[in-house]
């Protein structure tokens, strides 16, 4: 089976990689010259956890290949998906702009039946949009006679893990308007679901409407979490125990509920303010989002509060490691990380900040530039500190030699308090770190 993808950005390149190691022959097209050069050459432009070698071996299997043409992608294709970006535009919406110049020129490419399939992250009336732009570039060209389907495939994964949500998915959704479109999404995915067929048929709108709401719903129950750990420092309670005793019982679970620092990412934060957008538009106010959103911009700042309060409101002069600056583990990604937030404060308020992240050194180098230091290591990030801040739970950050740790970092004076680890992700004892020599602030506990 022939498919084509356009855009080899994170959604692109893993589903095209996925497909063509089920055996599919895939085209990825991009109209960056330079990422499609840097893929033929085995460089991949993101930082995803075993899509190197996949794309690698399926690249010199030949069931995988890259190009700047969309002509010479969709040529032989029986299936396109549009994988391009949606950023958000100023008012939150997700700017189409990209998604609909390729259906333009899918509309000036295609000379028979194609399934046009949505795989970018759109609000509900994409695909409306993106049949008409087709529709009209193929009239422009006098062949209203060729017949083309949509379909919306919402991509479900997780930075990270993207390959194993892929390859073993907990559900494919898959939004078409008639029968001959279902049965080619069915014969796509059958690969994938041999053991657990989760494959659900839907119409356009709800597929697009599926994406949006699993992702409010997640990023609900992180901001609720927050909410509920700030609060439980103010009552005395521990939200450690708060999580646990809520998360027993089974119509609410436990994933998705530990406090931290903030959610940030491609995802939760444009994918929250989408549907705020979509919702303004047709007349509804979504009064939880909006919630979601604040709480959510409000604990970034927290670590940050945190620290001036320990040292008595100012933070001019000292000196704060950040241990991690990905939005999350396992991803190089910085977009709406935590750590932004953080280093602009901190810097704002007169400290020096010293940062090492496993993957995303050289994204921090290149959103934050020099006003930094990068560190090699986090014992090298801790030397001469003042103070520490755990920002991203990466594994290698979860068993420090603390001794080590406490070794480099300036001394406290004989009147001051242990040097303080501020810990955004609750993933320390507060007893060790105090055996250890330090302050322990962690969140909601």
């Amino acid at each position: 089976m022939n498919i084509a993808i356009i855009g080899t950005g994170y959604v692109g390149l893993v589903t095209g990689t996925c497909f063509a190691d089920m055996g599919m022959n895939v085209t990825c097209v991009d109209n960056n010259t330079a990422k499609i050069d840097s893929l033929k050459e085995g460089v991949i432009p993101i930082y995803e956890p075993g899509l190197a070698p996949l794309v690698q071996k399926n690249y010199e299997a030949g069931r995988l290949s890259f190009s700047t043409s969309l002509q010479e992608g969709v040529a032989k294709a029986e299936a396109i998906f549009i994988a391009v970006n949606t950023p958000p535009d100023e008012d939150g919406s997700a700017d189409l702009s990209h998604v609909l110049a390729v259906a333009r020129e899918i509309g000036e490419t295609i000379t028979g039946y194609t399934l046009v399939v949505t795989k970018s992250t759109v609000p509900v009336g994409t695909a409306e949009l993106v049949k008409a732009e087709v529709r009209k570039s193929l009239d422009a060209r006098g062949l209203q006679h060729v017949d083309f389907d949509m379909a919306a495939n919402p991509e479900f994964l997780k930075e990270g893990a993207a390959i194993k949500d892929f390859m073993s998915p907990d559900r494919v959704v898959v939004g078409v308007e008639s029968d001959r479109a279902s049965r080619i999404m069915k014969r796509i995915y059958r690969p994938f679901l041999i053991a657990s067929d989760r494959l659900l048929v839907t119409d356009i709108p709800s597929a697009e409407m599926i994406k949006y709401a699993a992702n409010a719903m997640l990023a609900t129950r992180i901001s609720f979490m927050n909410d509920i750990a700030n609060l439980c420092d103010l009552v005395g309670a521990n939200v450690e125990m708060v999580r646990k005793g809520i998360g027993s019982d089974a119509r609410i679970g436990t994933k998705f509920l530990y406090p931290g620092c903030g959610y940030g990412g491609s995802c939760f934060p444009k994918d929250v303010k989408a549907i705020i957008s979509t919702a303004r538009q047709h007349g509804y106010d979504m009064r939880v989002l909006r919630a979601v959103e604040e709480v959510n911009e409000a604990q970034k700042h927290l670590l940050f509060h945190k620290l001036m309060a320990h040292f008595g409101g100012s933070a001019q002069g000292i000196t704060v490691a950040l241990w991690g600056l990905a939005f999350k583990p396992e991803t190089d990604d910085m977009r709406q990380a935590p750590a932004l937030v953080l280093i602009e404060n901190l810097l704002s308020a007169g400290a020096n900040v010293r940062v090492y992240d496993p993957v995303a050194m050289n994204e921090c180098r290149r959103l934050v530039g020099d006003k930094v230091h990068y560190a090699d290591n986090i014992y090298d990030a801790a030397k001469g500190a003042d103070a520490i801040m755990l920002v991203t739970e990466w594994k290698e950050f979860r068993m420090p030699s603390w001794s080590a740790v406490l070794a480099g970092m300036h001394p406290a004076g004989p009147d001051m308090a242990p040097p303080p680890v501020f810990d955004g992700r609750n993933i320390y004892d507060r007893t060790e770190l105090g055996a250890a020599g330090f302050s322990y602030y962690g969140l909601g506990k």
